[in-house]
């Protein structure tokens, strides 16, 4: 049987959602990037709507010269069991009418495939929903362990998500069954 805990993170305090078994699981401080870039039509499309995308730090977001692609990179700052804790995160603008959603310190679990954010108002929320995972490797080296995820594909994850993304910024612009971006992985811990 499986259930949800939260634990905390590091001496930063970050919320972490995983799913794990009944036993206690231990948070670990880990380093690493997760990073993902938009999907081809992702920022024409949001752009259209006035939808901007806004690194939180220490996050952060790179658009593209053409404005046709972005790149969040997070931070990673802890593991526990398969969910990995990144600091900052990202927010989602309209510019006209001022209205956001912030996804702060996401939590990306590769096992239950899913990106959990804190919200503005301090409630967890599963933003998106992995659908595939290209690659996995794993590197030991004399001290550390380093797993790496590559082509970590993300969606939205459901119409309820949607209809809240929606809602909350003004928009008709996010649906569930469009992949928003692609990214990677890489999280390394003490052995």
């Amino acid at each position: 049987m499986r259930r949800r805990v939260i634990a905390a993170a590091c001496a930063l305090g970050l919320a972490l959602a995983a799913a794990a078994p009944a036993q206690a699981v231990e948070t670990l401080p880990a380093s690493g990037t997760f990073s993902f870039s938009t999907a081809n039509g992702i920022l024409p499309t949001w752009s259209a709507e006035d939808i901007v995308l806004i690194g939180v730090s220490p996050g952060s977001v790179v658009t593209t010269s053409t404005g046709t692609t972005a790149r969040v990179s997070l931070p990673i700052v802890a593991k526990t069991g398969t969910a990995n804790a990144a600091a900052g995160g990202f927010r989602l603008s309209n510019t006209v009418t001022g209205e956001s959603v912030r996804c702060s310190n996401p939590t990306i679990d590769t096992r239950a495939r899913l990106v959990d954010c804190v919200l503005a108002d301090g409630t967890n929320a599963t933003v998106f929903t992995i659908t595939s995972i290209s690659s996995r490797s794993r590197v030991a080296g004399s001290s550390t362990i380093t797993t790496i995820f590559r082509g970590v594909r993300l969606r939205i994850n459901g119409q309820e998500m949607a209809d809240m993304l929606n809602e909350a910024l003004d928009t008709y612009s996010f649906s569930p069954s469009v992949t928003v971006g692609t990214g990677d992985l890489i999280v390394t811990r003490d052995r």
